[in-house]
């Protein structure tokens, strides 16, 4: 009797919240992520950061939107690799007043995740140096993965998420044109003549 009376009680419930009844169980399976729109002065781009799955470099990325310190910065650099191929950079480029202190290196080895077409990942100089710098590549880019088999610094760089809407911009901005002089060393002739603001980067979710 008792037990009948639970489930009258339980379909009661059910019957006056047909949201409640109705809304979908969360699939325990699927990394958590959060959703991130950048505005640029050319429209937005939607990221999907992996939270779950790289929580120190996810985590860090989502310092920098919280305490609002992408806004006013630029992509500022373009790498065209081959046609179709390529990557845009931005980020606060070292100012003192956006930078936070660096991270440790999470490697794709241990994240899982790859650099394929609409990636998200942080630029560096040595392992351990990521300062906020951004990139999102355009094409299969697996080769910026860690690979444990290859000499010398082989923990290539930290994806931690990709983009779900924006990517045609993603790929305009590559194509914009870039200065032949600005810019050192392996830099120079990628630097945009006329950079991208990012108006501002917050949350969606």
């Amino acid at each position: 009797m008792r037990a009948f009376a639970r489930t009258f009680w339980a379909m009661a419930i059910l019957a006056a919240c047909p949201a409640l009844a109705q809304a979908p169980l969360a699939d325990p399976a699927k990394p958590v992520v959060v959703h991130v729109r950048l505005l640029t002065g050319e429209g937005p781009i939607v990221l999907e950061i992996e939270k779950q799955r790289a929580p120190i470099s996810a985590g860090y990325f989502l310092r920098y939107v919280d305490q609002k310190r992408l806004d006013g910065t630029v992509f500022y650099r373009a790498v065209k690799v081959a046609p179709g191929f390529g990557l845009i950079q931005g980020g606060p480029r070292n100012d003192p007043k956006r930078v936070l202190p660096a991270i440790p290196h999470e490697p794709t080895t241990k994240t899982g995740l790859s650099h394929v077409e609409g990636t998200i990942s942080f630029a560096r100089g040595a392992p351990g140096t990521a300062t906020g710098d951004f990139f999102i590549t355009v094409g299969d880019l697996s080769s910026m993965d860690a690979d444990p088999a290859q000499p010398g610094d082989n923990l290539g760089f930290a994806a931690f998420g990709h983009v779900v809407e924006g990517m045609e911009l993603v790929k305009h901005i590559l194509e914009e044109p870039t200065s032949p002089t600005a810019g050192s060393a392996a830099m120079k002739g990628q630097m945009l003549a006329q950079p991208v603001k990012i108006v501002s980067a917050r949350r969606i979710d």
